[in-house]
């Protein structure tokens, strides 16, 4: 087989493309907290079960402008820019409305959880998730897509690994690699692209992606927490004022905002835990039928016409080794 180069092929956003991404994106946080805003505004008599409802519609219908508006007019905001000036957003309203209302352990937790944050996005935005070459895992490299598929067409693999195939364990064309268009480069340990993260998740920022996870969690329960400690203040001392203020809205809208992203991301972590769990990544388990290693192929019966395909996952050593597996231990 001959030997196949891979050839870099990202190149950085210009610095102009990159300001107006991130000026769209902190636009499109704007509008759609003001948006959120206006639930409290307008139904403040209703359930919070209604208003998160109701907070869900609102984000689903900015998030479907947003993208009529880069079909239409031909510009695009940046996912992790939005995700970034939302928890920036939370914070000024945080510092701007709820503190004075909140006790002062509450305070210290809020403000070390969201810069633990903060600087876990920048962490992820910047690492490596385990791009490799053929033939060496150190070194960072990348292929076009039209590479790849020529490189297809050669060894028939699937759409999305370099050679499962290789016998060799210990060579890198045998740790799993894994292709992703987005990125347009070979991850060892590949999970997924995460658009909220701007990079790829495999495996040397696995652990990483796992933490912020964590702290995500960690950031909105503290400030549901903070939150209601606000509103109930608020309503000792004056209801209506919360109710018919933009500051009272705020502090209302940012809770449901958090409540909302808790109970997803509570779900998404969920599913992460079992991956690691059963040493199974996100693209393996919904793309399986693509890696010939996941393949049982049960054979015909006499009288039948076709062989069943079923699931099966090589990786798997028990729970225990799995993690420890994850952990690099």
């Amino acid at each position: 087989m001959a030997q196949i180069k891979l050839h870099d092929q990202r190149k950085p956003l210009e610095r102009w493309k990159l300001i107006g991404r991130c000026t769209v994106s902190c636009i499109s946080v704007l509008l759609s907290q003001l948006a959120l805003s206006l639930v409290p505004r307008f139904f403040s008599a209703s359930p919070l079960f209604i208003q998160l409802i109701l907070s869900a519609l609102v984000l689903l219908v900015v998030v479907g402008l947003g993208r009529c508006s880069k079909r239409l007019l031909g510009v695009s905001g940046s996912a992790s820019a939005f995700v970034f000036f939302n928890i920036l957003f939370v914070w000024a309203v945080y510092l701007a409305v709820l503190r004075p209302a909140v006790s002062c352990l509450m305070d210290i937790a809020f403000n070390l959880a969201i810069t633990m944050l903060i600087i876990g996005l920048c962490s992820i935005l910047s690492s490596n998730p385990g791009l490799v070459t053929y033939g060496s895992s150190d070194e960072l490299v990348e292929s076009s897509v039209a590479e790849f598929e020529a490189h297809n067409r050669i060894l028939k693999p699937s759409a999305s690994v370099l050679c499962h195939e290789c016998p060799t364990e210990g060579s890198v064309l045998g740790r799993r690699v894994r292709y992703c268009r987005i990125c347009k480069g070979y991850i060892k340990g590949f999970d997924h692209h995460c658009p909220a993260f701007g990079n790829c998740i495999g495996q040397n920022n696995h652990v990483l992606f796992m933490v912020l996870l964590v702290a995500f969690l960690s950031t909105e329960a503290s400030y549901v927490v903070c939150s209601s400690q606000f509103a109930a203040k608020s309503q000792i001392v004056d209801r209506t004022r919360l109710e018919t203020s933009l500051s009272g809205n705020l502090a209302i809208s940012t809770m449901l905002f958090s409540i909302f992203q808790l109970l997803w991301q509570a779900v998404f972590m969920t599913w992460h835990i079992y991956c690691i769990c059963f040493n199974i990544r996100t693209d393996e388990w919904i793309n399986w039928k693509k890696y010939p290693e996941f393949q049982d192929v049960v054979h015909s019966q006499p009288g039948q016409s076709f062989n069943e395909m079923r699931f099966k996952n090589p990786y798997d050593k028990g729970i225990r080794q799995n993690v420890k597996e994850f952990l690099g231990f």
